[in-house]
């Protein structure tokens, strides 16, 4: 049988984008799979939420965004620190780029490599990289929460920390006038989970028992569509956690076992196919969440770094 294509490097074709009016001033942007995007209106200001991977990308956003609002972009929110989610950044020429305290520390740790590691892994989504000036560095950081007024009527946008997860430092933007919760990589409908720089443990449980505690009646995840309704809602965020619970069981088990990585990759893959791997980077992402959790249950609290080097051993020896 045929090796299958290193990581997305074969999924080349165009997805149709859609824009979404959440609430008044409220927008997301979704993309069949690809990251989601999205914008609140303030009273005379915009707060961006993600950046996308190049200002190309991002002002193919923006220049949407713009159909309906023309006000500037004041902050520039970032959920955490993978190079598909702010390397276009500069594009929006936002005031203040704003994000958590440990996702400046990953930056400085790894900024580079990550970059270049999601470039090989999913270069459709890097539009004319050469656009790219640099690591998007944060202006302003925070370690629980920060809250933005946005002026006149039109409440608060908090911005919290609910725990180590999708990485260490994942931050959710919160409505609580409209209840729409921006969950970033936290949370995904109806899309497969990247892992590969997570905390399996705490992501299945507290931290997702706080997103949940939010009480969002619609959440913007980090891909696919946006759920409506509390049930919906919930529904996503629980369908998240059965995908880590299901790899914590399945790697656990041949980890407790003395089996090997690849015991654990298969063990896990024929438990999660049935339910998940239709949907959108399953097999791009189950060898890098399969030896992250391996690493986690050797002991590796804090994720190893992910090189183009290390993708491409990890890939031949899982899905090659």
């Amino acid at each position: 049988m045929a090796a299958k294509p290193f990581a997305s490097s074969a999924d080349l074709g165009e997805k149709t984008e859609t824009l979404e009016v959440l609430a008044d001033g409220v927008y997301a942007l979704t993309a069949e799979g690809d990251p989601n995007v999205g914008a609140i209106e303030g009273e005379d200001f915009l707060v961006a939420f993600e950046a996308r991977a190049t200002p190309v990308a991002a002002r193919d956003w923006l220049a949407q965004l713009r159909k309906h609002t023309d006000k500037p972009v004041k902050y520039l929110v970032l959920s955490h620190y993978h190079a598909v989610r702010v390397l276009g950044a500069s594009a929006y020429d936002a005031e203040v780029i704003v994000a958590h305290d440990n996702t400046r520390r990953l930056i400085e740790e790894r900024g580079k490599q990550d970059w270049d590691s999601e470039f090989g892994r999913m270069p459709r989504l890097f539009r004319e990289p050469d656009s790219i000036p640099g690591l998007t560095w944060p202006d302003m950081t925070f370690n629980d929460s920060m809250t933005i007024g946005l002026g006149g009527d039109r409440g608060d946008l908090v911005l919290q920390y609910c725990g180590r997860g999708h990485t260490a430092g994942d931050i959710v933007a919160w409505l609580p006038r409209q209840k729409v919760l921006f969950a970033g990589d936290l949370v995904e409908a109806e899309a497969a989970l990247y892992t590969g720089d997570a905390f399996h443990t705490d992501w299945s449980t507290g931290t997702l028992d706080r997103v949940k505690a939010f009480g969002a009646e619609t959440l913007v995840g980090g891909r696919g569509a946006v759920p409506r309704g509390r049930e919906t809602v919930d529904a996503a965020i629980e369908q998240t956690r059965d995908f880590l619970l299901v790899m914590r069981e399945k790697v656990g088990e041949v980890h407790a076992r003395g089996g090997s990585l690849t015991d654990a990759f298969e063990a896990t893959h024929t438990s999660l196919e049935p339910k998940f791997g239709a949907w959108p980077i399953f097999e791009h992402c189950l060898p890098f969440d399969v030896s992250r959790l391996w690493d986690e249950l050797n002991g590796i609290d804090w994720p190893r770094i992910w090189t183009a080097e290390r993708d491409r051993e990890v890939w031949d020896e899982l899905q090659g």
